[in-house]
Formats: C-alpha cells, sequence, structure tokens
C-alpha cells in the first residue's frame, strides 16, 4: 500500500522537486515516515490538501483555469443595447448643443489629492490606484471635479460645456437598478458670473427636455437649496460641525423611512432627539413658488440669513420655470438634500414616478438577466457649486457653477426591457444598400459598384463570397433592415443597366448603370 501511496504522488507531480525530493525517494528508510504512512486517516488527508494545493497552481503544462466574467459592478453591451445607447446620447447630446454647449474631455484617472475631500462620507468609494512612478492617482469619481481642477489650472472664468465619459465608483452594484461600478455621466455645467437664477433655470429645463424627448415615463424634479438646508440644521439646533454629515442622513430620504433617518441620526451621528424632530418637521414639506412664499413668512426660518437668501432665489428661479414651461414637473421638496460636499445653492434631483414597464421582461441571456420590472430611482441630478474652483485656484479665486449630470446608465436600463417587452426590432448597423449578383462569377462587377458607393458616401455592403446565392443575399437584406438591394446580374450588364430592388415593397426597376449613385440616392429619400 505504501508503494501505491508514493506512487501516486509521484504522478501528481509533487516528486519532481516542488516538495523535499530526498524524502519522496527514501520513504522506508525513514521512521518518522514509516509510522506516517500506517496511518490511514493522515494519508488521506494529505493526499486531499496535495490535490487542492495541484488545483491551486495549475497543471503541470502551465495552463491555468479561470472563469470567463467581466469584473463586479460591470457589463458588455451586445450591437443592440449599444444601438440603445447611440440613441440616447444622440439625445442627450443634441439638447446639450441646442443650449449652445461646447465639449471638454479630461483623464480618466486623477492625483488623488484632486479627489480627496469633495465628496463627503462618499469619497470611500474612491478607486485608488497604485503608484506610478511616484504619484497617488485615483480613478475619476464624477466629472464635475475634473471639471474644476480644469477651470482653475487653465484660468478659464466663463464656459458653457458637455462632458460624457465613464466614472468609476467602489459602490455595491445593483446591476437591475442601473447601478454599476463603472458607468457613463453625461453633465452640463455653465460656469461664470451671472445674475442669479438665470442658469439654474436653463439647467432644470435642460433636464425637462431630455426626459420628455425620451419618452421613458412621467417625471419630477424635485428642488431645494443648501442654504435653506443649512438655515433649518442651524435653527433646529444642528452643531456647525454636524451639517455635512446630518445632511447625508437627509439625503437617504428617497430610501429609507423617516423612523430610519431619525434613528440614524440620533443613534449614529448623536444629534439630540429634539433636534431631529424639528427636522423632521420641515422635511415633510413639499410645493411650488406658493411654499417659498410660506417660508419666507416663517418667523423663525426667515430670520436666519443663509435660509433667507435659499428662499428668496428659490421664489426667483420658480418665476423663470414658469416662463420656461416646466413648472408642471418642478417640486419644491425641502427633503431633498444631494450628499456632496461642494454644492453650495440650488440643488436638484429628478425621478421617475411611473416607470411604464407593466408589461414583465423577457428573461436576457446573460449576467444581467432579471424576471423583475426595472426599478430606478435618480435619473438626474445637479445643483450649483461657487466654491469648487476656488479650492484649485492657488490665489482662491472662485469661479460660479451650476450644472447637471444625466444618470445614464439607470435611462439605458429602461430603455432596454422597454425595448424587449414591445418586441421592438432594433437595428444595428446603418447601412442603406446591398449590392448583390444574381449569377456567378460577378465578383469584381459588385466589388466596382460598391465602391462607387462608398465613394459617393452610401452606406454600402458586399457579402464576402465569390457567388453567394441571391436568396441568401436578399434574407440578409430582410434580417438586418437593409433598404436597397443592387443587383448585377448577366442580363443587366449586356443592357448597362443595374436592378434596384425596394426590400420592404419588393417592387424593382432598371436604372442605367453611369446613374445608378443618383438614381440610388433617389431612391434612399422617397
Amino acid at each position: 500500500m505504501n508503494f501505491i501511496f508514493w506512487k501516486k504522488l509521484n504522478n501528481l507531480g509533487f516528486a519532481t522537486g516542488k516538495l523535499i525530493t530526498g524524502l519522496w525517494t527514501t520513504p522506508f528508510k525513514n521512521p518518522l515516515l514509516v509510522m506516517f504512512c500506517h496511518n490511514n486517516a493522515q494519508i488521506a488527508s494529505e493526499v486531499a490538501k496535495l490535490l487542492e494545493l495541484k488545483a491551486h497552481l495549475g497543471t503541470d503544462d502551465g495552463k491555468h483555469s479561470f472563469v470567463l466574467k467581466t469584473p463586479k459592478g460591470t457589463r458588455d453591451y451586445n450591437p443592440k443595447q449599444m444601438a440603445i445607447r447611440d440613441k440616447v446620447f444622440n439625445i442627450i447630446i443634441g439638447c446639450f448643443k441646442r443650449h449652445g454647449a461646447e465639449t471638454i474631455d479630461t483623464p480618466v484617472f486623477e492625483l488623488k489629492e484632486t479627489l480627496t475631500g469633495k465628496y463627503g462620507e462618499d469619497s470611500k468609494l474612491i478607486y485608488d490606484l497604485k503608484d506610478q512612478g511616484g504619484e497617488l492617482l485615483s480613478l475619476r469619481y464624477d466629472l464635475t471635479v475634473p471639471f474644476a481642477r480644469y477651470l482653475a489650472m487653465n484660468k478659464i472664468t466663463n464656459i458653457k460645456r458637455y462632458h460624457i465619459a465613464k466614472v468609476y465608483r467602489r459602490d455595491n452594484p445593483a446591476m437591475t437598478r442601473g447601478r454599476y461600478r463603472e458607468f457613463y455621466q453625461c453633465d452640463f455645467d455653465i460656469a461664470g458670473q451671472y445674475d442669479p437664477m438665470i442658469p439654474d433655470a436653463e439647467c432644470l429645463k435642460i433636464v425637462h427636455e431630455i426626459l420628455s424627448d425620451l419618452q421613458i415615463g412621467d417625471f419630477r424634479i424635485k428642488v431645494n437649496d443648501r442654504r435653506i438646508l443649512d438655515g433649518m440644521f442651524s435653527i433646529c439646533g444642528v452643531p456647525d460641525e454636524k451639517f455635512r454629515t446630518i445632511c447625508s442622513t437627509v439625503d437617504k430620504l428617497d430610501k429609507a423611512s423617516w423612523e430610519e433617518v431619525k434613528n440614524e441620526m440620533v443613534g449614529e451621528k448623536g444629534l439630540a432627539p429634539e433636534a431631529a424632530d424639528k427636522i423632521g418637521e420641515y422635511v415633510s414639506m413639499q410645493g411650488g413658488a406658493d411654499l417659498a412664499e410660506k417660508l419666507l413668512k416663517d418667523p423663525i426660518l426667515s430670520q436666519n440669513k443663509q435660509a433667507y437668501s435659499g428662499l428668496t432665489d428659490m421664489k426667483e428661479l420658480f418665476k423663470y420655470l414658469e416662463l420656461f414651461n416646466v413648472t408642471d414637473k418642478v417640486i419644491f421638496d425641502l427633503s431633498l438634500a444631494r450628499g456632496l460636499d461642494y454644492y453650495t445653492g440650488v440643488i436638484y434631483e429628478a425621478v421617475l414616478t411611473q416607470n411604464q414597464m407593466e408589461a414583465q421582461p423577457q428573461k436576457q441571456q446573460n449576467d444581467h438577466s432579471t424576471d423583475e420590472p426595472v426599478s430606478v430611482g435618480s435619473v438626474a441630478g445637479g445643483g450649483r457649486y461657487d466654491g469648487l474652483v476656488g479650492m484649485f485656484d492657488p490665489k482662491g479665486r472662485k469661479v460660479p457653477c451650476v450644472g447637471v449630470s444625466i444618470g445614464i446608465e439607470r435611462i439605458f436600463s429602461i430603455m432596454e426591457q422597454k425595448a424587449e417587452a414591445s418586441e421592438e426590432k432594433i437595428r444595428t448597423t446603418e447601412t442603406q444598400v446591398l449590392v448583390a449578383s444574381a449569377q456567378k462569377n460577378l465578383l469584381e462587377e459588385r466589388l466596382k459598384l460598391i465602391s462607387e458607393l462608398w465613394a459617393a458616401g452610401i452606406k454600402a455592403e458586399v457579402m464576402y463570397k465569390k457567388n453567394p446565392k441571391l436568396l441568401s443575399q436578399l434574407q440578409h437584406c430582410e434580417e438586418t433592415g437593409i433598404q436597397l438591394v443592387a443587383i448585377v446580374g448577366e442580363q443587366e450588364l449586356k443592357d448597362g443597366v443595374v436592378k434596384l430592388r425596394n426590400v420592404a415593397t419588393r417592387g424593382e426597376e432598371n436604372v442605367p448603370r453611369a446613374n445608378v449613385v443618383e438614381e440610388i440616392k433617389r431612391a434612399l429619400q422617397s
């Protein structure tokens, strides 16, 4: 039995110098090993450990087994999903450009010190990179702080810009709710010294336009002001040093009950229960310009300078929103806090009130499948941050800024499930014409024709076979949504024509070979 045991170990590959080779080759000369080998239970245990070690190290040929998957909180996008994304991006970018914005780009990683201290309690979600040649770096958490750094570094005092790029957060992902660790943000910001609330009102108008154009469901845009919140905290008895941490707790009211929020304030943050109760009275208030008027008459709150300034601007904001015809979707909500530290004035957040996902979605054949309808929270948010640029400027010069970020990944989740529930056919290419042949040995004619179409700016394809069957070519057009087929055949070559076939109607016409480009353009326009 001992010989068989050692032979098995040798077969596993551990007797070739991986461990103490001298012990393997002379097992019977060592009395300790003889005692060891007589213990069957211990033998089995050691074999199991060795097998586990072998599996961990890999096989003898150097190959290691691994699981093919995307990292946690990330995903791939197939062509149909990319087509939906392109549609969403086009709508958003079109709106940004309509409002006169220009675009910039910044590095995907920043110096760690650039990002540190800008996000309050969310700073723990920043991805830090290993030391790379003496620089401590972090992946960008959002696009706002890099934008402020860009303004300060380039001494820019006014700009209207949009930026669409990926950001990274070491968060607990909720894939079915459009919450990832790597995701796109679509930001629009106005930097510069302007009259109060005019740029702020335009940002809210932009949110209204985008969500209306996307047709993802009914929505509401909540607005508040950090100055009103700080004034409220002050009169309720919150110590100055606890303003930001209590603000972060209030920000959880959209996900948690008031009792849970109060327990965190009192139990974890050390706030007096009576102060929490006073806050509870205010954060339950919602309204419009009328609520701003009411709070301006509040004998206690209106005496606070910050709160009074915020309420006066809120009243002005609603006047401009009325002119923009968006007040039907905007609510002044005192529970809105937004946890980021850099906000200094108006803040806002758009939420869906109806996802239009009554139909149960079909199960996806990927890691992100779910049998539950998509349920998302905020789909846009932003606010005023007048002090952020000054944090980077050597002389502390401030550049007032206000902006909005569209929660694009959450919108993608809704759009994808809407398309699937409706069984809508989504085109993943923009090909307009397929150049086809009716008989064999016409590859050269097809390639000549498609080269002319490409040169004329027409989106065209040709099948990569010398002699494809005509039926296969026509079926390809129907499956991919190609509108026209330009057919080259022996008879067409003799007659000096090309046959154009409308895929939808199956109607055909012969057009002169010399005029084929013009005729195809005409057919596509009609």
